[in-house]
């Protein structure tokens, strides 16, 4: 999305070229590989673990951070794992994300217009600010030491469950189709309901 954004704002006039199906399949394909590899990387590891204390979760799911503490092995192997794939994913994705952004950032502060600058930055700031927030959440529930309170929760929850529902909402609702058809949807809820 961010490289998308790129091209659409820095490079428009090329955008077609450059986005291409064959290209947009490749980043599919390369971010799906990135995420099964990194997972594989962490996951196996977890084979040769012993857990002998209680197997007890303080947790709403079973997440790396809070199932290492749990076992009796030396945990080193998998706490470098841990922290290289994360580092690995950081400077892979996250930066490179970053400074599409500030290159579009660039290139909307250079817009003459108003109306054309809160056009571009209203395109991009709501995936930022997504961006941003899963990332850092992320980061900081992997990298650091589990201690078993609520904010871990919530800060988990907020990566695995509200990010991903945000982004169809927001990539959705900038579509005019969609915002008809809510509104569509709506009217009929009200004049069904008897209410206006």
């Amino acid at each position: 999305m961010a490289y998308d954004r790129y091209s659409a704002i820095c490079n428009p006039l090329v955008y077609v070229r450059v986005m291409s199906k064959q290209f947009c399949v490749f980043l599919v394909c390369g971010s799906f590989l990135l995420g099964v590899t990194t997972s594989m990387l962490n996951t196996l590891p977890l084979l040769r673990l012993k857990f002998c204390t209680t197997h007890l979760i303080h947790h709403y799911s079973c997440e790396m951070p809070e199932l290492l503490p749990l076992s009796c092995t030396d945990l080193f192997p998998n706490k470098m794992i841990l922290f290289t794939t994360s580092v690995i994913v950081v400077f892979g994705c996250f930066l490179p994300i970053m400074f599409s952004y500030a290159q579009i950032i660039s290139a909307i502060l250079k817009i003459s217009s108003a109306s054309g600058r809160s056009k571009a930055f209203s395109t991009c700031s709501s995936h930022v600010i997504v961006v941003t927030l899963f990332f850092l959440t992320g980061v900081d529930r992997y990298l650091s030491p589990s201690t078993g309170s609520i904010l871990e929760q919530v800060i988990s929850m907020q990566y695995s469950i509200v990010t991903p529902l945000l982004n169809p909402i927001i990539y959705s609702l900038k579509n005019v189709e969609v915002k008809l058809a809510i509104k569509k949807v709506w009217e009929n809820k009200r004049i069904l309901s008897g209410t206006y």
